[in-house]
């Protein structure tokens, strides 16, 4: 299969690949000449040099998670047109609570793909949350160990349960993670954060934590907290500090 013919297949399949396509050059290597990248990591092709392969690939890898297709300059008058095609970003809701209706409801509305996970099936089932792409019913180790997490994947923890909040906070704040947030008072992110750190996780790794999770607007009932949440996610996909 071509280069462009993989990439078109993915795009046609929901897959995640970049293709960076040489559109000016000093004359080696030549305008036209690409290289792909799969989400996996493995590449396909070569522009004929070492470094500008690298060079190549490294501005497709960022694209890549960024889910954003863009012209970027290299050093030595190289041009490459990266073009990303992937699926929605995944939204994974640690908590089957009412603002997770919510959540899950404008995630939805926005093209994104939410995922519930909560191991307290009494409140963990698909009637209750009809938008998720799927309710898994397991403790967030295990959730997690399912679904994967990639740099594609937002986290958002709403238990309120420091067992269940801890335990996924542990493995999300070392994770590939784009995004991982926590409900919660300032009061109770600070005694949150105590007890991460006793379970040794780096103040590098605490300092990943969005918490109170989502924008300040004044956010009253689960509807305008699902609002903060998916504006301060968006953000964070888009590269800007709204904080």
């Amino acid at each position: 299969m071509t280069i462009d013919a993989e990439f078109f297949a993915a795009a046609r399949d929901g897959g995640r690949v970049a293709i960076a396509t040489v559109v000016a050059s000093p004359g080696n290597p030549p305008v036209g000449a690409k290289v792909l990248l799969r989400g996996d990591g493995s590449r396909e092709g070569t522009l004929g040099d070492a470094g500008a392969d690298d060079a190549a690939f490294a501005a497709a890898d960022e694209l890549l998670w960024a889910q954003s297709s863009e012209l970027r300059e290299l050093e030595g008058g190289l041009s490459v047109f990266v073009d990303v095609t992937a699926p929605p970003p995944r939204l994974f809701i640690l908590g089957a609570v009412d603002h997770a209706s919510a959540l899950t409801k404008l995630a939805r509305l926005m093209g994104w793909r939410p995922y519930v996970c909560d191991p307290r099936t009494a409140f963990a089932n698909e009637e209750r949350f009809p938008e998720a792409e799927e309710v898994i019913k397991a403790w967030p180790d295990a959730a997690f160990e399912q679904l994967g997490i990639d740099r594609a994947t937002f986290i958002a923890v709403l238990t309120h349960d420091p067992k269940l909040d801890d335990a996924a906070l542990t493995v999300a704040l070392r994770s590939d993670a784009a995004y991982v947030g926590a409900l919660g008072s300032r009061r109770t992110q600070e005694k949150r954060r105590a007890r991460l750190a006793d379970r040794g996780l780096t103040e590098a790794e605490l300092d990943r934590l969005a918490a109170p999770i989502g924008l300040d607007i004044g956010a009253i009932g689960p509807e305008e907290t699902a609002l903060a949440i998916m504006a301060e996610a968006v953000a964070v996909r888009n590269g800007v500090d709204a904080r």
